[in-house]
């Protein structure tokens, strides 16, 4: 038998998402210019069933525990205005910072909350102090600097005044926010 004639078939597999595909070439052993043209097209048009080996180069993802799952689903943290919608839109833990413009700590735990950011779960709303009485009242704020952690239905959870120390991570770990 002449092996220019000798067919060579080549099995690609790539599994991507747990699903393998498979490619085959074929050729008839001659040299690259006629490699095109002499090959066959039905070893080409019908690709064979993965075969266990190449199903098994990559594994299919396994589940992750329940616990890792939920940490990779966490919300980025977020630092927004306050307003009644961003409150119920917001996922996560919920955390209303009493802030006025006039105040050097709301500014300098404002720059720190910008340049360090916001653990993941976690939104801090920017409750503007002088125009938000009734918000004051109903959490009993009676300092600009203080964050209030609230619930989902926007219940008062725990309230922390950061005008000592106007460092976002320690005042979170005061409220009781993982991750802090």
């Amino acid at each position: 038998m002449n092996p220019r004639n000798i067919a060579l078939i080549v099995v690609g597999a790539l599994v991507a998402g747990g699903v393998a595909i498979a490619v085959v070439f074929a050729s008839t052993g001659g040299d690259a210019t006629d490699t095109a043209s002499t090959a066959s097209p039905s070893a080409t048009a019908e690709a064979p069933a993965p075969t266990e080996d190449a199903a098994t180069e990559s594994p299919a993802p396994t589940e992750e525990p329940a616990e890792a799952s939920e940490e990779a689903a966490a919300t980025p943290g977020a630092y927004v205005d306050y307003s009644p919608a961003t409150l119920e839109a917001a996922e996560g833990e919920k955390v209303l910072f009493f802030h006025a413009t006039w105040c050097p700590q709301c500014r300098a735990l404002e720059a720190d909350i910008q340049g360090a950011g916001v653990p993941d779960g976690v939104t801090v709303l920017k409750v503007d102090y002088d125009s938000n009485q009734d918000l004051r009242a109903k959490y009993g704020v009676t300092l600009q600097t203080t964050l209030v952690h609230v619930d989902d239905s926007g219940a008062l959870i725990d309230r922390y005044v950061a005008y000592e120390q106007p460092v976002l991570a320690p005042s979170l770990a005061a409220l009781g926010i993982a991750g802090s």
